[in-house]
């Protein structure tokens, strides 16, 4: 495994694997990397790319009060994951190899940031966007790899590259959880005990309404209302939405007919948690 550091010797390095005839597969991550993060180093490995794994913590995706000064960092492990994963190529940038001095430009999103977190988090899904598109032009991969369960993130992350004309297919990929259930999550860190046992309800109520519409339950409200029941029973109290979506609009319907997608965010302790759940109705 190659290990650079600046945005010149990342886009040489992939420049010699193209020449070698080779496509790009590109994990961009934050680093803390768990399961989550391996599956997806995987399947860019089995697709037969060169694997570009980069490890940024992102300033401009974080607001104010928010966890960037004690976000994990723990680069040593992280490098040891990424060898054992199989990545090719590590890039570990500095902020100014992301943001030279002096830079102004930011990509923002349409109106599918204004839904689910986007209110929560405001200018979050702009920093996403800005360091994505900055990582695309140096790495300029012909795959990008995204977790299911960052789920908004990369319903945005798809329009802008299709906006921006990125030569990019971006890929999601499955949900990696925790053996009761709970989403592989760097924030899961921060949990106690007590409070890992609450997040545990999190996939608990979007099974219970991912049930609920299996049995023929096409009421958004009725849904959502089940879900809620399961956290409040776990002692989940602080819910900043539970929303029943299209999954690729995010527009919430009034009544469901097809796909959707059950999403949730909450806050237990210092730890904001997402998770979401894709759901196919019985046919009617």
């Amino acid at each position: 495994m190659r290990i650079v550091q600046t945005a010149a010797e990342c886009r040489q390095a992939v420049a010699e694997s193209r020449a070698l005839g080779r496509r790009i597969g590109f994990v961009p991550t934050m680093g803390g990397l768990h399961a989550g993060h391996v599956s997806l180093i995987e399947a860019a490995r089995a697709a037969g790319e060169v694997v570009v794994v980069s490890i940024f913590v992102n300033p401009t995706q974080f607001g104010p009060g928010e966890d960037f000064a004690r976000y994990p960092r723990p680069v040593e492990q992280d490098r040891a994951t990424c060898e054992r994963s199989g990545c090719d190529l590590l890039f570990i940038p500095e902020v100014a190899q992301i943001y030279p001095p002096g830079d102004e430009t930011r990509v923002r999103p349409g109106p599918l940031a204004d839904r689910m977190c986007g209110p929560f988090r405001p200018g979050h899904f702009e920093g996403v966007c800005t360091v994505v598109a900055r990582l695309f032009n140096i790495v300029q991969p012909d795959v990008a790899y995204f977790g299911q369960k960052d789920a908004q993130q990369a319903v945005i992350l798809r329009r802008m590259t299709t906006d921006l004309c990125f030569p990019i297919e971006v890929r999601v990929c499955p949900t990696v959880r925790e053996p009761d259930g709970l989403a592989c999550s760097t924030r899961n860190s921060y949990l106690s005990p007590e409070q890992r046992d609450q997040a545990a309800s999190l996939y608990r109520g979007l099974c219970a309404g991912r049930d609920l519409i299996a049995g023929g339950e096409c009421r958004p409200g009725r849904v959502i209302a089940a879900i809620r029941r399961v956290l409040d029973d776990a002692g989940v109290r602080r819910i900043d939405y539970i929303t029943v979506a299209d999954p690729a609009t995010l527009v919430e319907p009034d009544e469901i007919r097809g796909p959707v997608m059950l999403a949730l965010a909450v806050r237990i302790g210092s730890s904001r948690l997402i998770d979401n759940v894709l759901v196919q109705p019985p046919a009617r």
